[in-house]
């Protein structure tokens, strides 16, 4: 587990960059639930996911270091907010996505800066080639997950949230390669142990589920679903044991009730939602989380979706 303290180092360390992103609510999420939940904003945080959080950590720190060039694996939103901090810190950025990744999200990663590199479709393809790059050029490998500093700046969202809600009984949260959700669960179960945290990621790309199942990581190879920043092949090596030990459970929702999360918070709570973030509030509407009459934080964990892609999925 990442000590407390590493956290609140974080939250220092990245004050000046990023949001203190609000919690909103909703009446009639509230009535569909059960619960009484508050929405975490990370999609209205800075380059638009709270990915922010852990790449300003880990930036910072490395740029203070000397580093002039850091690179960095992902599916959108890890890579936009490493170019995004990496601009403004004066260095470079190299950032692989997978050959399939989202117009927009590579869009916005070139805007801030980055230079963009395709390779292959899985995690375990793009990260390979971001380590083999940043040793050629003499680049500071960025981790979307698997990393200290990394897990401790997701962390950073955490303490907001019961600072926020300080009578808070449940956190759900997104799970992909689980650097958020080991974050999350570090701070609140250092803080308040008795506050239920609840991991939830797509049917369709559940290689967290089937680790936790096998009581190691397993490795699923290719996954297809609405929720591309969810499309992890496998696990964190370090974020895995963090979760398998302090996670109160895992759940998984089907596509449509993704679709129906993002659907839901655009025409109740007048939010837009990308897939990846939904899936928080898809577990309590669907039912999956298990959970009713208690006051809930669910965690949007981004909001980066092209218009055309969002028009199509609420089949508008």
């Amino acid at each position: 587990m990442i000590g407390l303290d590493k956290i609140r180092e974080a939250a220092e360390e990245i004050s000046d960059v990023v949001h203190r992103t609000p919690v909103l609510t909703s009446s009639m999420l509230n009535a569909q639930t059960g619960n009484e939940v508050f929405l975490k904003g990370e999609h209205l945080q800075k380059t638009g996911s709270f990915k922010i959080r852990g790449a300003s950590n880990k930036i910072l720190k490395a740029v203070r270091g000397g580093a002039r060039h850091v690179v960095a694996a992902s599916s959108g939103n890890h890579g936009q907010a490493v170019a995004y901090i990496a601009g403004k810190s004066g260095v470079q950025s190299t950032i692989v996505v997978p050959e399939d990744a989202s117009p927009a999200k590579v869009a916005a990663i070139e805007a801030y800066g980055g230079r963009v590199i395709r390779c292959g479709l899985t995690s375990a393809e793009r990260i390979p080639e971001a380590l083999r790059i940043a040793e050629e050029t003499g680049g500071v490998f960025i981790p979307p997950y698997d990393d200290p500093d990394i897990i401790a700046g997701q962390g950073t969202a955490g303490m907001e949230i019961l600072s926020q809600v300080p009578d808070c009984e449940a956190v759900v949260v997104p799970v992909g390669g689980g650097g958020l959700a080991a974050g999350i669960v570090c701070a609140v179960k250092q803080l308040k142990p008795d506050i239920l945290v609840i991991g939830a990621e797509p049917e369709t790309a559940d290689d967290t589920k089937k680790s936790l199942e096998a009581g190691r990581r397993i490795a699923i190879g290719p996954t297809q679903t609405i929720a591309d920043g969810l499309r992890t092949s496998i696990p964190g090596e370090m974020t895995f044991p963090i979760l398998q030990n302090h996670l109160d459970r895992l759940v998984t929702v089907s596509e449509e009730d993704i679709s129906e999360a993002c659907r839901f918070l655009f025409q109740y709570a007048k939010q837009v939602v990308e897939p990846s973030g939904a899936v928080s509030v898809a577990a309590l509407l669907s039912g999956r989380a298990g959970i009713s009459g208690k006051k809930v934080a669910a965690v949007l964990s981004g909001g980066n979706v092209s218009a055309g892609g969002f028009a199509e999925m609420l089949k508008i």
